[in-house]
């Protein structure tokens, strides 16, 4: 017996998709990769936010306590820098979502950082998941749509048969 889902869970539904006809698991095989590509689209916003959080933790790893009144770049956007001194090497400014930022000290905005990593890093895992379950249910629909696919093939053959 097909199943919607391949775990039981009580927010979900169990359908057996044997009793669905061609038209009803058309639409329920174009919803979930609906639904996959929403999935596969939050993977790569989630992706480039890890990458953005381990590229400012690798920044302030780099980061010196004597570096007191040291000239250097300062980003404004991703090509364009303009000259600044380093006031004070201890502190810095961090950007902590939404466009607010705060001063925190280099081990405090380096512990911020780590933290956020693992954060965005479970909510990708359980994207992952959630959307492999999905490409499961998805493969399984398909599967029930080549067999009845195949058996109305044979029922009409027999009938050509019959009918010569």
């Amino acid at each position: 017996m097909a199943q919607i889902s391949t775990t039981e869970k009580p927010q979900m539904q169990q359908i057996d998709l044997n009793t669905l006809n061609l038209q009803q698991l058309t639409q329920l095989k174009n919803q979930l990769d609906q639904e996959l590509s929403i999935f596969q689209e939050s993977l790569n916003t989630i992706k480039m936010a890890r990458s953005k959080y381990s590229a400012s933790k690798e920044a302030l790893e780099q980061f010196k306590g004597d570096w007191n009144e040291k000239q250097i770049l300062v980003p404004l956007t991703g090509s364009m820098y303009v000259p600044g001194t380093i006031k004070d090497a201890n502190n810095v400014i961090i950007e902590i979502g939404t466009g607010y930022y705060v001063e925190n000290d280099l081990d405090s905005a380096k512990e911020f950082f780590k933290r956020r990593i693992e954060y965005v890093q479970e909510q990708l895992e359980k994207i992952e998941m959630m959307g492999i379950e999905k490409s499961k249910i998805r493969d399984t629909i398909r599967e029930v749509m080549e067999k009845k696919l195949t058996q109305f093939s044979k029922e009409l053959q027999a009938k050509k048969r019959e009918a010569e």
